[in-house]
């Protein structure tokens, strides 16, 4: 079956050509190797017809184009095949770009990547303004960078900077956006596009029949001297700035930003398009060997593999949950009720006060209002969000609630006595979760007349940045419930990762013996500002373990840490450091005001607290470990203690979810492909024999490896 479908249509005495893709049993169009392959036949048939103009379009609901075939650039292993590939593809979009007639483009959903170079090489584009309309070129969030004209036609059409904004972020922009930038000609609705092309038609046939141009932008024109003057020291600033942001927020570990920079560097205003390409294809060709490429492509298919799941391996499906209940209107409670409103989820909000309540609306409120601000909605969209916020005293309502999220203190009686109180509230197949980070869910469960109608659905802080939701199984929870919540997470744009019950389930599982293993570096003369500086500039984490600490809260810290001692006492160490900061009611971290660092009014980092040392008992850090073991003891506690989790109590059944879990939820560096990446590209043996030596070397049990990764390493088994 054909992807392409070529017809005609007379506007006025003209006759257009349409040229239509839907990419057979497929949800969305890629641009693979057979499918350009076919574009290029339709393309040379219609360079030599009588047609007027040439219009592209899309069939599919909400996808004009998705881009090219992910699965193809995954497995192209040389620069030779990458090259092949690149120089096709923009030998096909040269021949749209070149074609006598004018051509234009219908975009009605995403159009990302190879979709939106494919429209950069047409003369007129219009977008609808539906929210699935999102067009730009993401490249760079793969490892790559457009290869297909994207470097050398965007700049053209919506100018330097514009361009540099969509390319180095990888951004896609809504169709207000793109029309404001220039990226498109008009917006319209989408019952409108057809007829609104019709009449633009009819304007552009009049146009050259008037003596007008019949393309627009077709050539690569040179500049005067004068215009080459003043935009040369015009570059010069504008390229050493985006150097600049490009370097401070990747800490250099992503090239292809980089590479996308240089490429447009060297060939803005470049009157020889082939030259130009060849360079964008060269760069392209680096980049996409690179290990950093292969490793965020595992991450993009990690996220692909959450969108065709359901959370369980049986066929039953979840309930579609219209009406949320959230009790508990604290930061977490208020940032569940956004993030699901935003949604279009009606949410009720039950709290023991006024005050709480107003709380919650006002932290929903000022979120809305940033994106009003930034123009992201519009005034009449914040009414309509905010109207679907409700709050209540009692349990009004509740009995046409589907599910109820629980998000109340960390206190497993009053837990359990406000689950049970609400279960008799609600209807008898109502779903109710807790987002407990640190208890027991099958205790929790107890509280619960109907516990197949319970589970865990921990949300991480702040809720309406972060995208990890794990989904806590209990042993009574039913394959429907959490089929339910796995579809609600996503439901509400997060990713749902599945987790069996457990001491600090599995993210805070990995992360309390990293954050554990800095307070002991701490302990023993590194400094607080050297250890977080290693981690973020050296291994690429967003912050360092400390700033992490007291972004959590110390105090929380800590009494995850004695959970964890609790369940496993034979090797959990508790740094005595850990215990003296908690009991200082005034340092427990960002909350506070004061931790490891020094935070103004709204929570912005001022400093590191010198004083803490004093306050500690410890001496001036003199920093006596090198980089590479505070990043190995750090690091490889967590690769230890994930062989436990992964391979021994199955808190998770394959690797996928644990990288999925520890870059979602931690920002584990993408540009690793995530934390059991990382352990085999250095090797269980490694990690092992470095274990080995510092807790012989440090006298630190704590850091001794586990029978299950001796046996990995003995194995040379891969976690992939």
């Amino acid at each position: 079956m054909s992807a392409f479908n070529l017809t005609t249509q007379k506007i006025g005495a003209a006759e257009i050509a349409i040229l239509t893709f839907d990419l057979p049993n497929e949800k969305v169009n890629k641009l693979s190797t057979p499918v350009m392959s076919e574009l290029k036949s339709n393309i040379e048939k219609i360079r030599t017809s009588s047609y007027k103009m040439l219009v592209i379009k899309s069939t599919k609901p909400k996808i004009f184009i998705a881009g090219a075939d992910i699965e193809e650039i995954k497995e192209l292993k040389s620069k030779e095949q990458v090259k092949a590939a690149v120089s096709s593809g923009q030998e096909i979009f040269n021949l749209i770009e070149d074609l006598p007639m004018p051509t234009m483009a219908l975009i009605n959903g995403a159009c990302a990547g190879g979709g939106c170079e494919l429209i950069l090489a047409c003369d007129y584009r219009i977008a609808t303004d539906d929210p699935s309309t999102r067009i730009g070129l993401p490249e760079t969030q793969l490892g790559i960078l457009p290869g297909f004209g994207g470097c050398v036609r965007l700049p053209r059409t919506v100018g330097l900077q514009a361009s540099l904004d969509v390319i180095l972020a990888g951004k896609l922009l809504n169709s207000k956006k793109a029309l404001k930038i220039g990226l498109v000609d008009f917006v319209v609705h989408p019952n409108l596009l057809e007829s609104f092309a019709a009449t633009q038609i009819e304007k552009i046939l009049s146009d050259i029949s008037a003596g007008g141009s019949p393309k627009r932008r077709k050539k690569f024109k040179a500049r005067g001297v004068v215009n080459k003057l003043l935009e040369g020291a015009l570059k010069a600033v504008v390229f050493r700035q985006a150097k600049k942001s490009v370097l401070k927020l990747t800490k250099g570990h992503y090239p292809a930003p980089l590479a996308a920079l240089e490429v447009i560097k060297q060939t803005y205003g470049m009157s020889d398009r082939t030259r130009a390409l060849q360079i964008e294809c060269d760069y392209f060709c680096d980049c996409a060997v690179t290990d950093v490429s292969k490793n965020l492509i595992h991450i993009f298919y990690l996220t692909e593999m959450v969108k065709k799941q359901t959370g369980v391996s049986s066929a039953v499906k979840g309930k579609s949950i219209k009406h949320l209940g959230v009790l508990g209107a604290g930061t977490m409670g208020g940032g569940i009720a956004y993030v699901a409103a935003d949604k279009g989820v009606d949410v009720r909000v039950k709290d023991i006060s006024h005050d709480a309540n107003a709380k919650a609306l006002k932290h929903a409120s000022d979120l809305w209002a940033k994106l009003v601000k930034k123009r992201v909605i519009d005034s009449y969209q914040f009414t309509q969000k905010m109207s679907l916020v409700s709050t209540t005293l009692d349990f009004s309502g509740f009995k046409n609630i589907d599910l109820t999220i629980e998000a109340i203190v960390e206190d497993m009686g009053i837990k359990q006595k406000v689950i049970s109180q609400t279960a008799s509230q609600m209807r008898d197949d109502a779903i109710i979760v807790t987002n407990t980070s640190s208890l027991s869910v099958n205790e929790i469960a107890k509280g619960h007349p109907r516990p197949e109608n319970f589970a865990g659905m921990h949300f991480f802080s702040p809720v309406h940045k972060m995208p990890l939701v794990e989904v806590i199984r209990g042993e009574k929870s039913s394959d429907e419930t959490i089929a339910t919540v796995f579809e609600l997470a996503k439901k509400m744009g997060k990713m749902p990762v599945v987790v069996k019950d457990g001491a600090g389930f599995l993210v805070n599982r990995l992360l309390l013996p990293y954050m554990s293993e800095a307070a002991f570096l701490l302990s023993e003369g590194m400094s607080v500002s050297q250890v977080d500086k290693v981690f973020v500039s050296t291994f690429g984490m967003p912050m360092g373990p400390f700033e992490l600490m007291d972004s959590v809260g110390i105090d929380v810290c800590v009494k995850v840490l004695n959970i964890f001692k609790k369940a496993f006492p034979d090797r959990v160490e508790i740094p005595e450091l850990m215990q003296k900061l908690e009991k200082n009611k005034a340092r427990l971290g960002q909350k506070t005001g004061l931790g490891f660092y020094k935070y103004d009014q709204s929570g912005k980092k001022i400093e590191m607290d010198q004083l803490i040392y004093a306050e500690l008992g410890l001496s001036t850090p003199t920093n006596p470990y090198s980089d590479e073991e505070c990043i190995e003891r750090c690091v490889f506690a967590m690769i230890n203690e994930c062989s436990l989790a992964l391979d021994q109590d199955k808190i998770v059944e394959t690797p996928h979810e644990v990288d999925l879990a520890m870059i979602m939820g931690t920002g584990f560096p993408p540009f690793r492909g995530g934390l059991l990446k990382y352990a085999d590209s250095v090797g269980a043996g490694y990690v092992k024999a470095q274990l080995d030596k510092y807790s012989q070397e440090r006298k630190a049990k704590r850091l001794k490896p586990s029978a299950r990764l001796i046996e990995r390493a003995e194995k040379n088994m891969k976690f992939y």
